[in-house]
């Protein structure tokens, strides 16, 4: 399976809002950083489930916008305008790293 294929479908989840099709992309040991910080936002499938159950998919104004997608070995780039969040769209770069067709870690940057 090609790195990109689990960050398709989380992709496509996430602008469903389709917690459980979301949820099937990570590994259970999933860790998420929000940078430039070291230190974890989420540990585990389960905050990862929990976070997005009450903090974003309850937004039914939340989407992403892909503007650019570069696959890099088992790491995968997405740059993306995220909406819904803010009054204006938040330019976002994730890097997932992609382990056992699962995103086993992943590196939020925002502007």
């Amino acid at each position: 399976m090609n790195a990109a294929t689990p960050v398709e479908k989380q992709f496509d989840a996430y602008n469903a809002h389709d917690l459980e099709a979301f949820a099937a992309c990570y590994s259970e040991d999933f860790t998420a950083y929000r940078m430039p910080t070291m230190t974890p936002s989420l540990q585990g499938k389960d905050a990862l489930v929990t976070f997005y159950r009450n903090h974003r998919f309850n937004n039914k104004a939340l989407r992403a916008e892909l503007l650019s997608r570069t696959v890099l070995g088992n790491k995968v780039f997405d740059h993306e305008l995220i909406h819904g969040i803010y009054d204006q769209p938040v330019n976002s770069i994730a890097v997932f790293e992609v382990e056992n067709s699962l995103i086993k870690t992943a590196w939020f940057y925002f502007e």
